[in-house]
């Protein structure tokens, strides 16, 4: 019997925009329209990355008015709110709900007298951290707090740098959790969200904020929210936030998650083991796992994810999307090359949509390897499989003959390369998977996913708008805790595949030894890096 339709809103609040997307959701979910806002980075000169929590805020208004007048669904028929965010933010706030500071996002890693002070000290020591707050904070929470850029060392750099702010803190939040607020009034952090502060008690059966670790690592008990699932209504929408936002009070607001696991879900990757590959503005190869893992030689670890008893096993990479954004801004729109001045004038977000179909085109009239010219894609350093702030892009082997379109396809290549390095270093914990889903934007690209599957040797699966994944996992879990969907097998089942890539044999072997180069690359001018970059992260 099919069922009465619902509306559910998803907002995607990534690095550069907040995209709210409006889903039909019956037997089938189905996407009616979406709207995106942009905003801008802060960076600063000691290493910091920034964001206005009233620039989210007014970008998800802005878009979610947007959407519904051109959908022309009425306010009425929302069901449900839900949202996908960027991770490891630092949200610090008031009794009454304002943001204290510019959150400091994903990226900001100035932290590191905090990070030093606190764990790199001691007479015995792994990897350089203190051997005991380590093996502890393994023992725990299956991890550790091991970058400056992890939420618990921003906490104490404003507790360091900034006291009267300090002074004023009620809560500590991530994006996602800032945002339901801001909805709903009501404090509330989800389980991904709590266990990478790295003071949440990820044991199955123990799950909660652990007093012993935050005596440890000197975090107010006080400052930490009640902690939610994925499914759970935290609350619903306030009068004031509806007037804002163009809805009707009272509209259900999930937890949903952050940008890992909510992509995990729309990807239809819902099953043990399955993993894919996501290429944003930041990416990262993800795999479901039933308990918790870590490697630190390859800084990975598992967070907790949106399904009960699961985890995502994550390797992350700092700047992957954003590679192709520097081609655009500094190869193809200089005037040389691959510049648009011969099509019709547009409008400049339409123009920008046109060069990078034009700049796929070029790829593909490039013979794969690039020539041989390899590119390193760490713009802002590196996280997985080797953790290095200092670490730089770099394209490697240029000679008289290097033109643009070898380098602009040398660096698709150099971001499926260091996803080739990430699957590999995943499958030292889990069975090797012959078919990856590849989603975010970089899927939009068919060129891409063919490098993708000819770099990593895999079956490469996309599904229907890849770049809106986070989106349509926050939808389904909406849809889970209305009770539309029957749990998350259901919510794989409505995420099919819709084309496939396969590896091309003939350019396995050209492919493989450009990888083995790429790899060396790294470990041959780590120390370079670090005399060019030592003391300036920006």
């Amino acid at each position: 019997m099919t069922q009465a339709p619902i509306f559910v809103l998803a907002h995607d609040v990534g690095t550069t925009g907040s995209k709210t997307c409006l889903y039909r959701i019956a037997d089938t979910i189905e996407p009616v329209d979406a709207a995106i806002e942009e905003y801008p980075l802060i960076m600063t000169d000691d290493g910091g990355a920034e964001q206005k929590a009233d620039d989210w805020w007014a970008a998800i208004c802005k878009s979610t008015r947007a959407v519904l007048e051109r959908s022309k669904i009425a306010a009425e028929r929302i069901a449900a709110m839900g949202f996908c965010c960027q991770m490891q933010g630092s949200i610090l706030v008031d009794a009454a709900g304002r943001a204290l500071r510019n959150p400091m996002i994903y990226m900001d890693g100035r932290a590191t007298r905090q990070i030093e002070k606190n764990l790199y000290h001691g007479l015995f020591r792994i990897s350089g951290w203190n051997a005991r707050k380590t093996l502890t904070s393994l023992w725990i929470t299956g991890g550790l707090a091991a970058t400056p850029k992890d939420p618990l060392w921003k906490y104490h750099w404003v507790r360091d740098n900034e006291p009267e702010i300090f002074a004023k803190v009620h809560k500590w939040l991530d994006v996602k959790d800032y945002l339901i607020l801001r909805s709903t009034g009501q404090f509330g952090m989800t389980q991904d969200s709590a266990h990478i502060t790295f003071v949440y008690d990820t044991r199955p059966g123990r799950l909660g904020w652990h007093k012993g670790l935050c005596k440890m690592f000197d975090v107010n008990m006080d400052h930490l929210p009640p902690v939610v699932d994925s499914t759970d209504v935290v609350g619903h929408l306030t009068e004031d936030a509806a007037s804002q936002v163009g809805l009707v009070p009272g509209i259900p607001v999930f937890g949903g998650g952050g940008d890992v696991a909510m992509t995990a879900i729309g990807a239809g990757c819902v099953d043990l083991h399955d993993t894919h590959i996501y290429v944003g503005t930041s990416g990262w190869v993800a795999s479901n796992v039933d308990k918790r893992m870590v490697d630190i030689g390859n800084f990975m670890a598992s967070i907790l994810c949106a399904m009960p008893g699961r985890y995502n096993y994550i390797a992350e990479q700092e700047t992957s999307g954003a590679c192709l954004k520097w081609v655009r801004d500094h190869l193809a729109l200089d005037g040389i090359g691959v510049y648009l001045k011969d099509r019709p004038a547009a409008d400049a977000q339409e123009e920008l949509g046109q060069l990078y179909d034009l700049l796929n085109q070029v790829v593909d009239q490039t013979a794969p390897g690039a020539g041989n010219l390899i590119f390193t894609p760490w713009l802002h350093g590196n996280r997985s499989p080797r953790e290095d702030a200092y670490v730089r892009g770099m394209f490697f082997n240029m000679g008289i003959d290097t033109g643009k379109r070898m380098m602009i396809r040398a660096v698709l290549e150099g971001v499926a390369f260091h996803k080739r390095w990430m699957l590999e270093a995943a499958e030292r914990k889990i069975p090797y998977q012959p078919s990856v889903r590849f989603v975010g934007g970089g899927a939009k690209s068919p060129i891409w996913c063919q490098i993708m599957a000819d770099v990593t040797g895999r079956q490469i699966e996309t599904v229907a708008q890849p770049q809106d994944v986070g989106a349509m996992g926050a939808a389904l879990v909406c849809a889970v805790g209305l009770g539309r969907v029957r749990g998350f097998q259901q919510a794989k089942e409505m995420v099919p595949v819709v084309r496939t890539f396969s590896p091309r044999p003939e350019y396995r072997a050209v492919y493989d030894r450009n990888f083995k180069v790429f790899k060396a690359l790294y470990e041959k001018n780590k120390k370079l890096f670090k005399t060019l970059n030592h003391g300036s992260h920006g």
